[in-house]
């Protein structure tokens, strides 16, 4: 499938066998990657040779084409592609006629060279294939500016500061969300005394507050 727009010097176009990650998994998830997934593309591939482009941290940028046999994310086998190749890989995945974009910033592992530890995944929502415009990769300035720039994207935000700002600030607003969540689970299930009710909505209030400024600082960096 074409996407992006991208010149044809960039195209690979090559199907991987999904047997080509059997090293990095274990039987479960070999037979995840049968019963989901219909067919992997390696549709392009970014470089300093394809783009003409500099690259300085992200030498490659690799982007796949991932059919699905039904409609459901499936990060946990992007997830398990994703540690097996040490660029940055944009996955666009399909399932009949709806589509989304994912990707994740990683560093490579400490001790094993040969796997990638994830740091961050971005996703999209499902889409049409006519919404994919919103979506785009245009080959400026430097590999480095390409990859931020569609990490930006998904993350709803203008490009402001540096992908370890960005993955940073969306660590915290998760952090947040999180406790958000269990405090008000927990306050509407506590059988506690009201004593404790009202610290617990304190708690909360607290944090909805810090997620508020979070939220707000980020709209203020992007006018």
């Amino acid at each position: 499938m074409e996407f992006f727009d991208l010149p044809d010097k960039v195209k690979v176009n090559r199907v991987v066998p999904k047997n080509a990650f059997d090293s990095f998994t274990n039987s479960k998830q070999k037979q995840l990657f049968t019963d989901l997934i219909k067919r992997i593309t390696w549709s392009y591939k970014l470089s300093e040779t394809t783009t003409n482009l500099p690259a300085k941290e992200v030498k490659e940028i690799q982007i796949f084409y991932v059919e699905l046999k039904q409609n459901e994310k499936v990060q946990a086998l992007l997830d398990i592609i994703d540690k097996s190749i040490p660029y940055p890989i944009i996955f666009l995945v399909n399932s009949d006629e709806d589509y989304y974009f994912s990707t994740s910033t990683k560093h490579p592992h400490p001790v094993n060279e040969n796997i990638s530890v994830i740091d961050w995944t971005f996703n999209s929502e499902w889409m049409k294939e006519e919404e994919m415009h919103r979506y785009s990769l245009p080959l400026k300035k430097s590999l480095d500016n390409v990859y931020e720039g569609f990490c930006y994207q998904l993350a709803g935000e203008n490009k402001t500061s540096s992908l370890a700002d960005l993955v940073e600030n969306q660590e915290k607003q998760a952090t947040l969300k999180t406790a958000i969540d269990q405090l008000q689970r927990k306050i509407k299930s506590s059988k506690t005394q009201f004593r404790d009710k009202v610290e617990l909505n304190q708690e909360l209030n607290k944090k909805k507050k810090e997620l508020k400024a979070l939220l707000s600082s980020t709209l203020k960096t992007m006018k």
